[in-house]
């Protein structure tokens, strides 16, 4: 792991969601650019003193020295924005797997010198959008692609979030100082954070791209240089017209990414706040209500399921199921029993997600004015 040490949110969260399922040990890791934070954090978690790092340079190198069965086998970015290309680089050139937080890096042309670098190196590359990983998403994306409710005609996803509603980041609140900082952040804040879950979640459900947008940003808190409002028209390259509003000052909301898809002949909707269900209507029908954990759902919403319908199954199972399909993916390399295709986000996601956010902050630049991807 790299980043993730004392103080941190997110490094939690991933070391839970890799261990969920018995598949991924952690035996390493550089938790933090300081390098007392880095070991003390190592020992917190009871790793050997020698495989704790003082930085990541210093992991990769020395783990690369270690014989095949003993060095790690694949890195997990958990770092502030700025970090994730470096660290992502680094990792690569010296033969290990990759697994980073989304976003992938800082900005667009980072993320294109990584795809470079990751065909170079042949070697496995993901993206933490853990939302992907719901059961209930999966069901949607199948009913979509098997024409369920015809094609696609509008999109509406949100994602708002009220914890920024004040000027939390002149305080000791290490994620609002961080996420509101353009040096670690990147362009964008509320549309860099959550803004490109939502644009995610969108294109992985439907299938489609976006392909153009008109946006409009906004810093809502006085002296704030980052967007904490952000409200966006997309239009789809099947024609398929879209708004996306993700918002971190509206206050009283928690995380209530949500998506509704409407085709010619149904819909459906699906809310993060009640997981497990995932409402599909169809002309002159009523609503039809499907549950996690039944047996007359797709392959992929149960394999993504572990516990019986009614079990509540959340966000870090979501996360769990990224790591899953990723580590998969190692393990059958490994035994030469290599799929076509693995159902995690790639590195072609975190393209699509830093396009998305240039586009974005160029739009709202320019009076909202109708950008290309």
């Amino acid at each position: 792991m790299i980043g993730g040490g004392q103080g941190a949110f997110i490094g939690a969260v991933h070391r839970i969601a890799a261990a969920i399922d018995q598949q991924v040990e952690l035996v390493c890791g550089a938790f933090s650019s300081n390098p007392q934070t880095s070991l003390a954090s190592g020992e917190e978690l009871y790793l050997p003193p020698e495989r704790s790092y003082a930085s990541f340079t210093e992991m990769v190198e020395k783990e690369a020295q270690l014989p095949l069965g003993e060095r790690m086998d694949f890195v997990a970015i958990v770092t502030p924005n700025h970090v994730h290309f470096p660290a992502a680089k680094a990792a690569l050139e010296a033969g290990f797997h990759v697994l980073s937080d989304k976003p992938a890096t800082l900005d667009h042309a980072e993320a294109i010198e990584l795809k470079k670098i990751v065909d170079k190196s042949g070697l496995i590359y993901g993206l933490t959008h853990n939302y992907t990983g719901y059961p209930m998403v999966k069901q949607a994306k199948h009913i979509i692609a098997k024409g369920h409710i015809g094609k696609i005609r509008k999109i509406v996803v949100e994602y708002p979030q009220g914890w920024l509603a004040t000027k939390l980041e002149d305080s000791d609140q290490k994620q609002a100082a961080w996420r509101t900082d353009p040096k670690r952040s990147g362009a964008a804040g509320c549309i860099g954070d959550i803004g490109t879950h939502a644009e995610n979640l969108a294109e992985y459900i439907t299938g489609l791209e976006i392909k153009e947008l008109a946006a409009d940003l906004t810093a809502f808190v006085d002296g704030r240089l980052l967007d904490d409002d952000g409200n966006i028209l997309l239009r789809f390259n099947n024609g398929a017209k879209g708004i996306l509003h993700a918002s971190q000052i509206a206050v009283g909301e928690e995380n209530n990414l949500n998506i509704r898809v409407w085709g010619e002949t149904g819909g459906l909707e699906w809310h993060q706040n009640e997981p497990n269900t995932l409402l599909v209507k169809h002309l002159e029908q009523p609503t039809q209500i499907y549950r996690t954990g039944h047996g007359y759902l797709c392959e992929a919403a149960t394999n993504a399921t572990r516990t019986p319908p009614a079990h509540p199954e959340g966000y870090l199972e979501a996360f769990a199921n990224i790591y899953l399909a990723f580590s998969s993916h190692i393990k059958d390399r490994l035994n030469g029993e290599e799929k076509d295709s693995y159902d995690y986000p790639s590195i072609n996601d975190g393209i699509r997600g830093m396009a998305f956010i240039e586009a974005t902050v160029a739009s709202s630049k320019n009076n909202a004015t109708w950008t290309t991807l």
